[in-house]
């Protein structure tokens, strides 16, 4: 285990593969372990491009975003994005805040959030 070397505890992962593998191989098991173990105290799992579409039409995903929720990670869709695809009412009624997403993405970039794209 590596030791922590400063106080920053929170994650923005930003979930851009239309992949359903990497969506269930990669993003949401590491984003749900992380939460669980304890790796870090704040997750931001912002749902961005051909995610959105794919989140909105399988159940799957969506059921393991509830769980993904449940355990407190935030779960944010990028609003012209989902726009974009015709998903955005889908992806609010799954619970999910859908926003634009530019300048909060750009604030977590230059802020003391760490940041891992998929």
């Amino acid at each position: 285990m590596v030791e922590k070397k400063d106080n920053n505890d929170k994650l923005a992962v930003l979930w851009t593969s239309g992949d359903r593998d990497v969506a269930l191989k990669m993003v949401f098991m590491y984003t749900l372990n992380g939460k669980m173990r304890g790796w870090w105290d704040h997750i931001s799992l912002i749902v961005w491009g051909p995610s959105s579409k794919l989140l909105s039409i399988d159940i799957e995903l969506q059921d393991y975003i509830k769980k993904i929720m449940e355990e407190g990670v935030e779960v944010i869709a990028c609003k012209a994005c989902a726009d974009s695809y015709g998903v955005a009412l889908e992806l609010d009624n799954l619970g999910i805040e859908v926003k634009y997403m530019g300048e909060p993405l750009t604030d977590y970039l230059k802020s003391d959030w760490k940041t891992i794209t998929f």
